[in-house]
């Protein structure tokens, strides 16, 4: 009897399956996924702060409150200065839907000596540095702004603990 050479098909369906499995656990890690799924959510942040800011003030602008230099309340409840929301959590984080929920608020960071509220993810607020959203109230020369500031500490796994 003749002897054949080489793979017998359930042998080639195991090693397919084999290589899969390596495939599918090893693409991320390559891939670097999270990283640009959480630099992509802290720009879905900053859009929806600057749309509240910006909705909050064409209704402040209805209102006629626009040009009020000192803390006021609209009729929404949303604590403004000059039109924009203050940045505190009474008046971006109320105008924000979700923001206390989603995200948690950095303490000790200012911004070029401006009144400005910063928010992180959840699990990255502690000890951040980078992956933070921060929002500058406006003043009487500025308007309100957002800035992102995004990093390679963005992903929890590889923070250190300095």
């Amino acid at each position: 009897m003749k002897r054949q050479n080489g793979f017998t098909l359930i042998e080639l369906v195991v090693v397919i399956v084999i290589l899969g499995i390596l495939a599918v656990t090893a693409a991320p890690k390559f891939l670097n996924l999270q990283d640009d799924a959480r630099a992509s959510s802290l720009q879905g942040l900053k859009g929806a702060i600057d749309g509240a800011a910006g909705i909050t003030y064409g209704k402040a602008a209805i209102q006629g409150v626009e040009s009020v230099s000192s803390a006021t309340k609209t009729s929404d409840n949303i604590e403004i200065i000059y039109g924009y929301p203050t940045a505190t959590s009474a008046g971006i984080g109320a105008a924000v839907t979700g923001l206390a929920e989603d995200w948690k608020e950095v303490t000790g960071l200012t911004v070029a000596d401006k009144t400005s509220i910063s928010y992180s993810y959840k699990s990255n607020a502690d000890n951040a540095t980078t992956c933070i959203v921060t929002y500058i109230q406006a003043d009487a020369s500025d308007v309100a702004s957002t800035i992102v500031t995004s990093g390679a500490g963005c992903n929890p796994s590889t923070k250190s603990n300095n």
